[in-house]
Parts: C-alpha cells; sequence; structure tokens
C-alpha cells in the first residue's frame, strides 16, 4: 500500500495546492514515484486530460474527462501523466444552487447540494476510494490534497475529501493554517480539537503559510502550539506566490471590485498595455488569462460588469460554468452596449464566445436565471454566429491549425489546449473561420470578424507564438511599445519546493 500524505486545511486559500505541489516536487527530485490526489474538489477551473484506463474501459468513446487544475499543475510537479484518478470527483457550481457532478472524468447531472448528498454521494466516495486504489498500485507516495477545512464539524460524516480520505488511505495528516489574516493559533488549536478523535492521531504536524516580518516574534506562539496541541510545527511558509495557476475563483475579485494583476515594475506607463476581463458571476477557467499577466508590461484587469473600459486596451471574455445566465448578467449591467462600442482588441473563450455571438437555441438547458419560457436568448451580437445547446458535453484535448489573422495576426500554424464545453457553433453570416482541424475549418471552432475572434480552446494564451501575436496587435492597436523581453522566471514547481525545502523541517519525508 502506497503512503499517503493528507494536506489538509483550517480553512479553504490558506495555501494547501501550494504546499502540494511542493511536496510532489520535492519527493520527484528525490527520485520517489509520487502522484497527486484530491478525492473531491469544488472548482470550474478544471483541465481535459485523458481518464484513467480502468474507468474509459467500455466507454472508449469519451477517452477524457476534467479534473480540478491544482491536480493537473502537481501532476505536473510530480513529472507524471494528468489522469482523472488524480481527482474523481468534480463539482463545477452553475448558479442557482446546482453544481454539476463530474465523477471519474464524466458529467453525471446537475444537482442541489441536498440532492448530491442523499442521492449521489456514495457513489462518489465509492468512486474516489476506487481511484485512490489504483494510484496506490501504481505509486509509492500519494500527496493528497484535502478541501476547505478538515474541522467542519457539521459535514464530518461525508467529508470525502479530508475525513474520507484520511480514514480509507490511512493518510499522515499535514495541517496547513495561513496567518496573513490572523488568528492562526485559533484557528489551529480549533481545527485540531474539533477533528475527528481517530484522525488526531494521524496528524504528523503543522504548516502555518503567508508569514510577514520577524519569525522570532512567532516564536512563543509556535512553542505554546506544541504544548497545548502535543503537535509539530514543521514549518513557517513566508509570504510569496510561486506562480501556481489559482484553483477557483476565490483569489479573484467579488463582482463590484476592480483589480489588476501583472507585473509590470520598472515599466513605464506608455509601455503597458491593460487587458480588461468582465468579472462573470460564473467564470470559469480563469487560469487562462494566466500567461497574460505573466508578460511583462501586461496587466489583466478583471472588471465589475457595470465598470466602464477606459484604460482597457484589449478584452478577453472568459469561460462561464453557465453562459445563459451570465450573459443575462452583462445586458442588465449594460456591458454589452458597452462593448459594442470598444474599439480595441475582443477575444472571447469557450462561454466567452458563444456570448459573443447573436443567438444561444435551447436556453432552458444551460440557463438557471433566464426568463420563464425563454429558449432562445440574444447574445452581444458582435460575432455573426449562433450557438445550440444540448445535454452532451464535449471533453477533449485537442490541436488545431491557425490562420492568424485580426488579434492573432502572424501566428499561423499549430495550437493546442483543451475544450470543456456543452453547444455547438454554427455561422449565421458571413464569417472567418480562422481555427481549423483536420483540413476543415468551421465556426464550431472558432470565428472572426475584424478585430473581434471566438473559439473554444481552453489555454489557447499558453502558445507562445499566439500569446506573442496576441500582445503585440494590444500594443499596435494601443499605439504604444511593447518592452523587451525579460528572463524567463523559474519553475513554479521549483518555487513551491523551495518554499518547503528553505523554511520546514522534512526529516518526517524520509
Amino acid at each position: 500500500m502506497a503512503r499517503t500524505i493528507l494536506v489538509a486545511g483550517t480553512a479553504s486559500h490558506v495555501g494547501k495546492s501550494t504546499v502540494a505541489a511542493g511536496l510532489c516536487r520535492l519527493l520527484s527530485d528525490r527520485g520517489v514515484s509520487v502522484a497527486p490526489y484530491k478525492a473531491q474538489n469544488m472548482s470550474n477551473n478544471a483541465r481535459a486530460v485523458p481518464r484513467a484506463p480502468a474507468v474509459k474501459n467500455g466507454d472508449s468513446g469519451h477517452p477524457y474527462g476534467e479534473i480540478g487544475v491544482s491536480q493537473y499543475v502537481q501532476a505536473r510537479a510530480a513529472r507524471i501523466a494528468p489522469t482523472t484518478d488524480q481527482n474523481p470527483v468534480l463539482l463545477k457550481p452553475r448558479g442557482g444552487g446546482e453544481s454539476q457532478l463530474v465523477v471519474d472524468g464524466r458529467a453525471v447531472g446537475h444537482f442541489a447540494a441536498g440532492s448530491y448528498y442523499d442521492d449521489h454521494w456514495h457513489e462518489a466516495r465509492d468512486a474516489a476510494e476506487a481511484a485512490h486504489g489504483r494510484l496506490a498500485d501504481a505509486y509509492d507516495v500519494i500527496v493528497a490534497e484535502g478541501a476547505g477545512s478538515i474541522a467542519e464539524i457539521n459535514l464530518q460524516d461525508r467529508d470525502l475529501a479530508n475525513v474520507e480520505t484520511a480514514r480509507f488511505a490511512d493518510a499522515e495528516i499535514v495541517l496547513v493554517g495561513d496567518i496573513e489574516r490572523g488568528g492562526v493559533f485559533a484557528s489551529l488549536v480549533g481545527t485540531v480539537e474539533l477533528m475527528p478523535e481517530d484522525l488526531r492521531q494521524q496528524v504528523r504536524g503543522v504548516i502555518i503559510t503567508k508569514f510577514r516580518g520577524d519569525l522570532s516574534l512567532l516564536e512563543s506562539g509556535l512553542q505554546e502550539f506544541e504544548a497545548r496541541t502535543g503537535v509539530d510545527v514543521l514549518g513557517v511558509l513566508p509570504y510569496d506566490d510561486p506562480g501556481l495557476p489559482e484553483e477557483d475563483s476565490l483569489a479573484l475579485p467579488s463582482t463590484d471590485e476592480r483589480a489588476v494583476f501583472g507585473d509590470d515594475d520598472g515599466i513605464d506607463a506608455d509601455r503597458t498595455v491593460t487587458i480588461g476581463v468582465p468579472r462573470l458571476p460564473r467564470a470559469s477557467n480563469v487560469t487562462d488569462l494566466e500567461p497574460l499577466a505573466a508578460e511583462a508590461g501586461v496587466r489583466v484587469a478583471y472588471l465589475p460588469l457595470d465598470a466602464n473600459l477606459k484604460g482597457v486596451d484589449a478584452v478577453v471574455i472568459p469561460g462561464t460554468k453557465n453562459t445563459v445566465d451570465d450573459l443575462l448578467a452583462i445586458q442588465e449591467a449594460g456591458f454589452d452596449r458597452r462593448l459594442r462600442t470598444f474599439d480595441g482588441p475582443i477575444v472571447g473563450l469557450c462561454g466567452g464566445y458563444q456570448l459573443l455571438g447573436e443567438r444561444i437555441y435551447k436556453a432552458d438547458i444551460e440557463g438557471t436565471d433566464r426568463p420563464e419560457g425563454a429558449s432562445t436568448v440574444s447574445g452581444i451580437g458582435l460575432l455573426p454566429v449562433e450557438t445550440t445547446f444540448s445535454e452532451d458535453k464535449r471533453v477533449v484535448d485537442t490541436a488545431l491549425e491557425l490562420d492568424g489573422t485580426g488579434p492573432f495576426a502572424g501566428a499561423d500554424g499549430p495550437v493546442s489546449g483543451y475544450e470543456i464545453h456543452m453547444g455547438t457553433t454554427e455561422s449565421a453570416g458571413a464569417v472567418e473561420t480562422p481555427f481549423g482541424r483536420d483540413g476543415e475549418s468551421t465556426a464550431a471552432l472558432g470565428a472572426r470578424r475584424g478585430k473581434v475572434v471566438g473559439c473554444y480552446l481552453h489555454g489557447l494564451f499558453e502558445n507562445d507564438g499566439l500569446r506573442d501575436a496576441f500582445i503585440n496587435s494590444v500594443y499596435d492597436a494601443a499605439d504604444r511599445h511593447r518592452p523587451l523581453g525579460t528572463a524567463a522566471a523559474p519553475s513554479p514547481y521549483d518555487r513551491a519546493a523551495a518554499l518547503l525545502a528553505d523554511h520546514c523541517t522534512l526529516d518526517w519525508l524520509g
């Protein structure tokens, strides 16, 4: 049986994903066969990956499935191929109190929380335990990531990512607490006290994250914590962002705030550009924007839907877990009107592509907030395309050929990424179709008219040539000069590993 290390937390967004990725890279560096795992995830940031062989047998028509982006990242940190076994249960919130349930990579339906726990949780648990067993047969160590807090006393009888994983995997538990917002010792002590009694004996130690200041001022608190709980403090990590993709949208501003991401330190204002991203209420796969924010001189600004576009040089509309409801939110806020008068490049990705079209048919399949009886909804109207929804979901890793025009001028050739979407799109008028596959170019892949382009390819800006062409087009439209490139940043996986190696005791890893 493989050794399992469960990285659990006192709350959401305390740094569990970073610690898990760092452990995966550290163990891989030591030559250990290691795999990531998260029994149940809730996130709209997903990646298309191969389904585990054991679950696609007899289902050969669906070779790809979805997992949360953190497990995809952790697999890369572990230097192994990602599969659906690494995140066998995924819940994707869609609004209206419902989430789409994805088991072993395939969507099985939309359920409210009560329905999920009453009718589907045991099936999900069986799938999660089976996936862990397959990983345990193939690897020496599994680094499992928990979800939220391991001490939610109202959920401990059905806490799949934390309590159940710790039990069926007989996991060593590393507890992570975030000091940035204060109260870390209360959080850690309270978590240890409220954990199920049988699991307290499995706690290997705690790691405190996001510390700023003089570590010596913390020493007395660390000693008192150890004396009160009998649990070792394994390390205190300084506040540092290794640059790993975010698991969910907690790191983004709320819908009524504007926030800017990107590093333009030392670059003159006349050599920077701002890419505006509407903060859709149900935004998904916002990790698509991170390669842009990492470029020198490029700022990615997440905008509330009632914001004006002053100071914005280009707009990218991200994916959405609920195209119809987010389209209605855009129209209610008037963002569609402002977008139609915008002069810069506009790119829509997946759901963002659907929003840019003229109409959406069978909207009742997708939307939860649509007007009663409204099966057709008018789109923003910047691309002459129409989308029709169905219950079928396309999940695939793919490569396309791009005829680079408009905002992607000069980016001819292959581009790769992945598709996760419901609905099919067709042209409704004269439009360019710059994305092709197998010699065929259709609006089902993407479309362009003038400065506006849309496509279904997530991971689009991870393609270096296309990203470079797009940024150049933004600078040209803004009549600014792009700064020279800077040295490549260190690998985020190596940075996460270095955080642990430099600030934690690792003797317990063996």
